[in-house]
């Protein structure tokens, strides 16, 4: 399918006025999520004089909310926290109207338009919505990790790592978020243990010269974890040498998990097509399975994770939106 030049109009639409049966209000545009790429989708979509609402589920800026320090993303060479770009995205959404609202979405109906997406504490509808739910930390799946869930396993070294102060930490996982968040544990505990079941980092260059610069951390090569053990508290965990099979116990007060992300596809999987390991399917234009429906950022990345990137899908399913609407808007004035 030829795909036509975009071109933005920033004036007010000249679009009939919309409401449901009930004579509810319908908005243009409905995002789900409020990560970057979802607010980066407000920021345009808002900009473009959609009527635009952000439903930002239960963490309000995503997974970049939780980081210490984000160092690659343009415009500040100094590095920014993550909360503060966090709460950068959302003031300028709001400068330019988008309504945020801190509610999780429990299920939506994509069958027909307007739209309808259902939350927590009440119902909204929407000529069109961009799925930005992003993707949360993949569990280890062993005895233990439940029980201690929030209280001594975490997978968010910038929520926890104060606990841990002058204490031994385990992490497990070579790839970035694994050596980045090991790296910042270091400010705090005494010793870092990296687990990875591999014989090298995944890990980007910088991280990994970083991380074997680092006298508090060192690593264990061709492990797994198969248990956390304790009783009150985590005082360890059992790895196995995945090529000899032999098992043993490393002492710690504390893991942190970072073995991969998993989309927040639930709700929809009954809506929209989904790969083998449940990311949205888009093609290179944010496009979904049902028309009028886009999709940005991890929930539909499984490869590069950035916030730069999640940013830029945003931008382009915020675009692609004020598109589809246009077109509706003018058949709908052509029919009238």
């Amino acid at each position: 399918m030829k795909i036509q030049p975009l071109v933005m109009d920033l004036e007010p639409k000249a679009r009939p006025e919309e409401a449901d049966a009930e004579g509810a209000e319908v908005y243009d545009l409905i995002i789900i999520g409020g990560g970057p790429a979802g607010l980066t989708a407000a920021i345009y979509a808002s900009r473009a004089r959609l009527k635009t609402l952000v439903l930002t589920g239960s963490l309000p800026g995503g997974q970049p909310a939780n980081t210490d320090v984000v160092e690659n993303y343009p415009g500040f060479p100094e590095g920014i926290t993550g909360m503060d770009l966090a709460q950068r995205f959302q003031s300028q959404a709001e400068r330019f109207g988008a309504e945020v609202v801190i509610d999780e979405v429990t299920a939506v109906d994509f069958s027909e338009r307007p739209f309808t997406v259902r939350a927590r504490s009440a119902m909204y509808r929407g000529q069109s919505v961009v799925v930005a739910t992003g993707a949360v930390p993949r569990r280890l799946g062993v005895p233990g990790e439940d029980r201690f869930y929030g209280r001594g396993v975490s997978a968010c070294a910038t929520c926890d790592g104060f606990f841990y102060k002058d204490k031994r930490v385990v992490v497990v996982g070579g790839g970035d978020s694994a050596i980045a968040e090991g790296i910042f544990l270091t400010r705090f505990a005494r010793e870092v243990i990296v687990v990875h079941r591999r014989d090298q980092l995944r890990a980007t260059k910088i991280y990994q010269e970083q991380a074997f610069a680092n006298p508090k951390m060192r690593f264990v090569w061709n492990a797994v974890v198969e248990e956390i053990l304790g009783e009150q508290t985590v005082t360890g965990v059992r790895v196995r040498d995945v090529k000899t099979g032999e098992t043993s116990i490393i002492e710690t007060d504390g893991v942190f998990v970072y073995i991969g992300m998993v989309p927040g596809t639930e709700v929809f999987a009954d809506q929209l097509e989904l790969d083998e390991a449940g990311y949205i399917v888009a093609d290179r234009h944010q496009h979904t399975s049902v028309p009028g429906v886009f999709v940005a950022g991890d929930v539909q990345d499984p490869e590069y994770r950035q916030v730069v990137v999640a940013a830029g899908t945003g931008a382009v399913a915020a675009m692609e939106a004020e598109r589809f609407l246009s077109e509706y808007w003018q058949t709908s004035h052509q029919e009238g």
